[in-house]
């Protein structure tokens, strides 16, 4: 083995000296770029998971370890009381059951919608075509806060043309019900509905038209084409397309909160896990001092942290399942556009 490094050492540097040096500042140069490197995307990985670590090390610590100094990452007294106390105050798992099941049958219903849409803008000249794709790109850029008060009064008093009304005497309630949660999904218009479009537009104009005319010729019809042919070639960008509207509706807030307030939602009952631990706190502590009855604000943000950690584990799951799928739609579609 020192044989093979010496001989190894001698050929390299008589390669040097053949190139004049050369040899020995290319590899120098490669050596130090790589190190670069290697801690410049050390240290942004930590600047990324650091706060994320920070909270999964407050989560297995008691009460007295959050006040103690000479705590720093590793809990001192390690417990499961918080995860135990966040699994009673967000009643978690018919919360997790009951936010999945929306959540999932919103995500496909939007990415189907957003798929024909797609497609659609790629492949086909209708009228008015650049209007619509610049439809298209203000819902990306209006916040859906713009259009709360409308969205309120449309699904407050949903009709068709006032059939509804002729039929039933009334208008629909569609708010505090999954059913205009999910219509809004499957109509293209729920949240970051746009920017699916777009990917997907993006994506199906990087696919060479020769292989639909090959389907054509084949005997497919436009559909059948677009099932076979399209959507298939297509699966990566949709399971990225729907990573993306899974996590952002797991989190959501403002549609749940205007369409969901009858039903168990994780987003929701995280931002009001300050106030329940807070009621929790008087009933557990309940005396005649005030103090007692208030919970420490250093416990509070550790329950929270514990909550997010809980929310947050699904969402870590699906993409380690989903891990393959989602970083080669990135490389297409970073060649394709």
């Amino acid at each position: 083995m020192n044989k093979k490094k010496t001989a190894d050492l001698g050929g390299f540097l008589e390669r040097n000296r053949l190139s004049n040096g050369y040899l020995l500042k290319k590899t120098a140069g490669s050596l130090v770029y790589k190190a670069c490197r290697t801690i410049l995307l050390f240290g942004l990985c930590f600047l990324i998971v650091q706060p994320l670590l920070d909270k999964l090390s407050v989560s297995f610590m008691e009460q007295r370890d959050l006040y103690d100094a000479t705590v720093i990452s590793i809990p001192r007294h390690f417990t499961l009381k918080n995860y135990l106390l966040v699994n009673q105050l967000l009643e978690f798992l018919p919360s997790l059951f009951q936010t999945l099941a929306i959540v999932v049958i919103s995500s496909a219903l939007q990415i189907a919608s957003c798929t024909l849409a797609g497609y659609g803008f790629a492949r086909y000249k209708f009228p008015l075509k650049n209007f619509w794709f610049m439809c298209v790109m203000l819902i990306i850029v209006v916040p859906p806060q713009t259009i709360m008060a409308s969205l309120y009064l449309n699904f407050r008093f949903f009709d068709v043309f006032g059939i509804i009304r002729l039929i039933a005497g009334t208008p629909l309630n569609l708010l505090n019900s999954a059913a205009g949660y999910w219509m809004l999904s499957a109509a293209g218009m729920g949240l970051k509905s746009g920017l699916y479009i777009f990917m997907l537009r993006q994506y199906f104009r990087g696919v060479p038209k020769e292989l639909e005319e090959a389907a054509y010729v084949d005997g497919c019809g436009r559909f059948a084409t677009f099932i076979r042919i399209m959507l298939p070639d297509a699966a990566p960008m949709l399971t990225s397309c729907f990573l993306f509207s899974f996590v952002w509706q797991w989190t959501d807030s403002f549609y749940s909160t205007l369409f969901l307030t009858n039903y168990k939602m994780l987003a929701s009952g995280l931002g009001g896990l300050a106030d329940r631990l807070a009621e929790w706190w008087a009933v557990v502590n309940g005396s005649n001092s005030i103090a007692s009855t208030v919970a420490p604000v250093g416990y509070t943000q550790a329950v929270i942290a514990t909550g997010m950690l809980m929310c947050l584990a699904p969402l870590i799951l699906l993409y380690i399942l989903a891990q393959k799928a989602f970083v080669e739609s990135l490389s297409q579609t970073g060649i394709k556009m």
